[in-house]
């Protein structure tokens, strides 16, 4: 009898074929989500190194006094915000998006829009 795979295990598999093509360098690091059913996390990271260089979630003091304002979707803008400012104010100004295999909607897709209004360039 097959044994169908759950989601997660499908979304691995997604996120490791696409990590043999994508990296991120000096001078464009890879900007990786990371997502849970309650935060969601974003890391601007420099693969040559194995430095992350700027990093925000749910979890940040600026964005968890929010949390009462704010559904999931517009918790996620904040965290693209908030690490595009920490990514220009550390000198990054385009990156790699890593979807990390999660579908690029919803929360994911709020993350990015974010990021992109703060100023950074994928």
């Amino acid at each position: 009898m097959l044994k169908k795979r759950d989601r997660n295990e499908v979304r691995q598999i997604r996120h490791t074929r696409v990590r043999k093509k994508i990296s991120g360098t000096p001078e464009m690091p890879r900007l990786c989500v990371f997502r849970s059913n309650a935060a969601i996390y974003a890391q601007i990271i420099d693969d040559v190194k194995g430095v992350t260089l700027a990093a925000a979630s749910t979890l940040d003091a600026d964005i968890k006094a929010q949390e009462n304002d704010l559904d999931k979707k517009g918790a996620s803008k904040a965290v693209g915000k908030l690490v595009g400012e920490r990514a220009l104010a550390a000198g990054i100004t385009q990156v790699v998006f890593d979807r990390s295999g999660y579908i690029y909607t919803g929360r994911v897709a709020s993350l990015a829009d974010g990021a992109r209004e703060a100023g950074l360039k994928f």
